[in-house]
């Protein structure tokens, strides 16, 4: 079954000197301030864009990772996923960086980075992102 889930901004101003909210709907998690120079300079406690799609490729590539473990018969007892998404003016998104580190008992360094690979070209955040550079750094812990 096909889920949906709402994300909604209210964008008062032009791009520069503006400011925006944006709100988890579905969820109901709260409402969050976005600016332009929260956006290419310090956050200075807003959100921005390339911080919420962070947030997604992080916890889809773990949930990707974390179920392609235990497929193989070696699931994680814990997996800590960063992904750091690069936004350059004029250009747009550059590039994610994953960084994740397991505890997968059984399991060679190996056979982890090549499950992590995998994770990385099929969770559907990845997918999602094919146009932009995904690098991936994973380790054993």
């Amino acid at each position: 079954m096909a889920t949906t889930r709402t994300a909604t901004t209210h964008w008062e101003g032009s791009l520069f000197e503006g400011a925006g909210r944006v709100t988890l709907k579905s969820s109901g998690l709260g409402t969050y301030d976005v600016s332009w120079p929260a956006r290419t300079e310090a956050p200075n406690g807003m959100t921005s864009p390339e911080e919420l799609i962070a947030a997604a490729h992080s916890s889809c590539f773990s949930m990707a990772f974390s179920n392609g473990l235990a497929k193989a018969g070696t699931p994680p007892t814990s997996l800590d996923t960063s992904a750091d998404v690069t936004f350059q003016p004029g250009e747009g998104i550059t590039g994610v960086k994953i960084t994740v580190r397991g505890v997968v008992p059984g399991m060679s360094t190996e056979d982890f980075v090549a499950a992590a690979e995998d994770a990385k070209a099929n969770c559907p955040v990845s997918k999602a992102l094919t146009g932009t550079t995904i690098t991936l750094d994973a380790a054993l812990a």
